[in-house]
């Protein structure tokens, strides 16, 4: 990369909606306690909110609408991508679908930290990804305080049917989970898991 030459003009500083989005996606990726009740999220959950209720309520023949409207809500849809009703999530800035990553009826993402889903996944009805905790500390708790780690689906996970994944776990590429089953902790790629907490039960 050359040098930037002594007299050449700074570069532009980004807008501040722009800016103010970076921020809080540090702030709440950052692993540290926020407040729930940050003034700041607020307008982000109002957008979530509004544009949910909008992809929720397009019939399903209107793809063009549909992909439209799921472009404005997710950080990032690749081609192929899709999200049935009734969806739910806090933000929506945060979840990247990869190409072609399928997303049923019925799933909730709570997304207060980053949820990556790579190529080819298959998340199944039902399915809950929480990327955010509360701390064991009561009175932390009372006051609202909470902290997000991210969720990371790499291609070709399944995901059955409400199947839960908790905050900071990675399932690794072609790994099945079976049914019902809660994913607490990292999961290696090209496995079958099953259960509450979902454990190996053999490999693919």
């Amino acid at each position: 990369m050359e040098p930037t030459p002594p007299d050449a003009p700074p570069a532009p500083a980004p807008p501040p909606e722009a800016a103010e989005l970076a921020r809080i996606k540090a702030r709440l990726a950052s692993g540290e306690l926020y407040s729930a009740h940050e003034p700041d999220l607020q307008p982000y959950r109002q957008r979530c909110m509004e544009l949910l209720d909008r992809v929720n309520n397009t019939a399903l023949s209107d793809t063009r609408t549909r992909e439209r409207l799921l472009g404005d809500l997710l950080g990032r849809i690749e081609p192929g991508g899709w999200v049935m009703p009734r969806f739910l999530c806090e933000f929506g800035f945060f979840i990247e679908l990869g190409p072609r990553a399928k997303v049923n009826f019925d799933v909730m993402m709570l997304d207060c930290a980053p949820i990556t889903v790579g190529a080819d996944v298959l998340i199944a009805p039902r399915c809950q990804l929480f990327t955010a905790n509360h701390p064991f500390d009561p009175d932390l708790r009372r006051a609202m305080w909470e902290y997000a780690r991210p969720i990371t689906l790499e291609d070709r996970v399944w995901l059955g049917g409400a199947v839960t994944v908790l905050p900071g776990v990675t399932i690794g590429a072609d790994t099945v989970v079976g049914a019902g089953s809660v994913v607490t902790k990292d999961l290696p790629p090209k496995v079958l898991a099953v259960g509450n907490p979902a454990r190996v039960i053999r490999e693919l």
